[in-house]
């Protein structure tokens, strides 16, 4: 790799497993979710990612380039990251809050990826790629805040407290 064009190409065929990726796990994030609420989101975003996966495809379109053939890492970390959780046998409302926060970091993940494909894209005036990179950082930046705002609601039942609390007061009687 040797130019800023083979870079780009790189990083932007990264993403478009990544989502391609994504659009898979939240349909199972979805099927996962006992939270009608987070079922929904997950559902949401999944359509969305669809529309992104369909911008990245444009790009390659517009500039006349095939995508290469590449395994987002990062984002198969994140996702094996899920799998390994819920083979812990996580309680149902556990699995939602977990869900939440590995979400959020998922999308952190890409709002970081699109904002470096954005500069990259404006460093070699791909000013068309640029608006549709925008659009999906701008959704992504949504996604984030929108979860944010689900992990201040939804909330697990117990805390584990409770049991250090009744084992405290078993002692004093």
């Amino acid at each position: 790799m040797q130019t800023a064009h083979e870079l780009f190409l790189h990083e932007l065929s990264d993403m478009l497993d990544a989502e391609h990726k994504l659009v898979e796990a939240l349909g199972e994030q979805a099927e996962g979710a006992t939270n009608p609420q987070l079922q929904k989101a997950f559902l949401a975003h999944q359509a969305q990612t669809e529309k992104q996966v369909q911008r990245i495809e444009q790009i390659f379109e517009q500039l006349g380039e095939q995508p290469e053939e590449t395994e987002c890492k990062g984002l198969k970390g994140l996702l094996e990251e899920v799998e390994s959780f819920k083979e812990e046998d996580p309680s149902e409302d556990i699995l939602d809050v977990y869900s939440i926060g590995a979400a959020k970091k998922v999308e952190s993940y890409e709002i970081n990826a699109y904002e470096f494909l954005i500069r990259l894209a404006t460093d070699m005036e791909h000013n068309k790629a640029v608006r549709l990179l925008q659009q999906n950082l701008k959704e992504e930046q949504a996604t984030w805040k929108k979860l944010d705002g689900m992990a201040k609601k939804i909330k697990p039942e117990r805390t584990g407290h409770e049991e250090e609390a009744e084992d405290e007061g078993e002692e004093a009687a």
